[in-house]
This record gives structure tokens, C-alpha cells and sequence, in this order.
């Protein structure tokens, strides 16, 4: 089992209001979210975009429902815009982050990313050049040097569609940039759906790992959506992603929890599946998720 005292268990809102195509459960509020949240038993809670985005209004909803939060996603462009306006950019959200009381920073490089384009196909990720790739770690060590003197911490969230993504990609990354400054979100869902190993990940980069999404896949939808040359949009609301303990989806959790617990994992783990919430709803999931989390880890 994991350590109580140093793992908690969030959720992600994407799952009631899907943040890349927000009309997708527009009409679950922040307060509905939030309370469904906290009624199935999670303690945290990620930033979605049906969030406000006033502090004091979050400060005093979360403490109310015993809510911590644990961070919220931005997007850097840094071989497409000068370090300037991605610097300008980070500051003012971690500023925001640190406000509500997290510590951490989701990160995900959004340049030359076809995650928000509906009709390119999944196959169609541009692929860094040499010369691209050093100013991408450079440019993540040089925010994650302001997140650390500011007491927070960037966690780079590979992504499909985006130039971080296939195994060999997460080890670049992670060769090529600062420890101090940069390290990694594991989620197990992105891994299986690009094709990837999420247990030879976990075994591989444990000791960047300071966040953790628990996200699963159902394969039938994912062999579709390659099939068809479906986008990442278009395979959303096809169901590719469910939650852990849905008997539809294919990760291996159980040998992903052994390793948390046998190498003594110490964070978040945070549920996350958008879905169409028309057809998944969100708070039946969310408990199905609360679960099985809870019978293979203790908490």
C-alpha cells in the first residue's frame, strides 16, 4: 500500500467540462464540480476551465469542501514565440498557482502541437529538429530556474500531438534538461494511447516523476481512431480515455501502483478521463475511479 501520509488523491474537472472543447459539459458549473469532487471522496482537485480564476473565490469554495489545489496545465510556445512572452506568461500563472496554494506547474510545450486541430490525424505530430530540441530544454530549464526560486516546480506533461510524446522523446527531454528545474508528469493514459510502455516509463524516469495522472484507454476506440486517422479532438468524444476500474480500459494498474509503492512514490495521484459527460457521467466515474484507486492503494 502507499504511504498515506506522503500520496493523496485528486481529480481532474476535465471529466465534467472537457477543457479543449469546453462545450462539452458547458453546463456543469465549478460549484457542481467541486462538490461532486469532494462527495466521492477525493482531496484535491486540478484547475479546469469552468474554474474562476479569482483566488479568493477558489481559496474559500475549496476550504469549504476540504479541497486542496494541486495545479493547473499552461502552454508554452517556446520555439514558436521569444522567451519574453513565454516568460511573461509563466510568471503570471505560477503567480496564480502559488495564490491557491500549489506548488506545482503543469507544463506542456504547445508549438507546432495539432492537439486542437480537428481534422489532422494523430500520425501527423511534427517531429523537433536538433536545433529545436536545445532551445525547448532551454528554455524549460530557464522557467523552471524562476519556478524553483519562487518555492514551486514545473512537472512537463507529454502529450499526444505535441513534440514530446513517444518514449524516445520523454528521454530526450529528460537528458537534456536540469533536474533541479524540470521534471515529469507520468500519465498513463497519453503513454498507452501514443503506442508506449507506461510501466517501462515509470521504471525508467521514477526519479523525475513528481506528479501523476491516472488515466486509462479503451483499446477498441484507440485502434479506431488510428484506423480512420482520427484527430485527438475527434477521438474524445469517441470514448478513447476512461477512468481506472472501468473494465473497458487496458492500462496495467496494478503493476503501475506495485511500482509507486515499491519505490515509494511521493505526490499526487490524479485521476483524469475527459469524456462526453452526456454519455460518461462524471460523477458516477469519479466514484468508480475513487474505488479502485482506494483497493490497490489503501488510500
Amino acid at each position: 500500500m502507499l504511504n498515506k501520509e506522503k500520496v493523496r488523491v485528486g481529480i481532474a474537472p476535465i471529466a465534467w467540462t472537457e477543457d479543449d472543447m469546453p462545450e462539452m459539459g458547458a453546463g456543469n458549473s465549478f460549484l457542481q464540480t467541486i462538490s461532486e469532487i469532494a462527495l466521492t471522496g477525493y482531496t484535491g482537485t486540478e484547475i479546469g476551465c469552468q474554474y474562476p480564476h479569482n483566488p479568493d473565490v477558489l481559496n474559500e469554495e475549496f476550504g469549504r469542501r476540504g479541497l486542496s489545489a494541486i495545479t493547473a496545465w499552461i502552454s508554452t510556445y517556446i520555439n514558436e514565440k521569444p522567451m519574453w512572452w513565454n516568460e511573461r506568461a509563466f510568471i503570471d500563472h505560477m503567480n496564480f498557482l502559488k495564490s491557491i496554494g500549489a506548488t506545482l506547474i503543469n507544463v506542456s510545450d504547445q508549438s507546432y502541437s495539432i492537439q486542437h486541430c480537428w481534422d489532422t490525424p494523430l500520425a501527423n505530430k511534427y517531429v523537433l529538429n536538433d536545433d529545436e530540441w536545445d532551445v525547448l530544454a532551454k528554455g524549460l530549464d530557464h522557467l523552471g530556474k524562476i519556478a524553483v526560486e519562487n518555492g514551486m516546480q514545473i512537472v512537463y506533461h507529454h502529450h499526444m500531438t505535441t513534440t514530446v510524446q513517444k518514449t524516445g522523446e520523454i528521454d530526450r527531454l529528460m537528458e537534456m534538461t536540469d533536474p533541479k528545474y524540470v521534471n515529469l508528469i507520468y500519465d498513463t493514459g497519453h503513454l498507452t494511447f501514443s503506442g508506449e510502455d507506461p510501466v517501462e516509463i515509470l521504471n525508467k524516469h521514477f526519479n523525475r516523476i513528481k506528479h501523476v495522472h491516472l488515466k486509462n484507454v479503451r483499446e477498441d476506440a484507440m485502434k479506431k481512431a488510428y484506423a480512420e486517422g482520427k484527430s485527438f479532438l475527434r477521438s474524445i468524444p469517441e470514448g478513447v480515455f476512461t477512468v481506472p476500474g472501468d473494465p473497458e480500459g487496458m492500462v496495467d494498474f496494478p503493476s503501475v501502483f506495485k511500482i509507486l509503492e515499491e519505490k515509494g512514490y511521493e505526490g499526487w495521484l490524479v485521476v483524469e478521463a475527459e469524456q462526453d459527460p452526456d454519455i460518461a457521467n462524471p460523477l458516477d466515474y469519479a466514484k468508480t475511479a475513487r474505488e479502485y484507486v482506494n483497493k490497490f492503494t489503501g488510500l
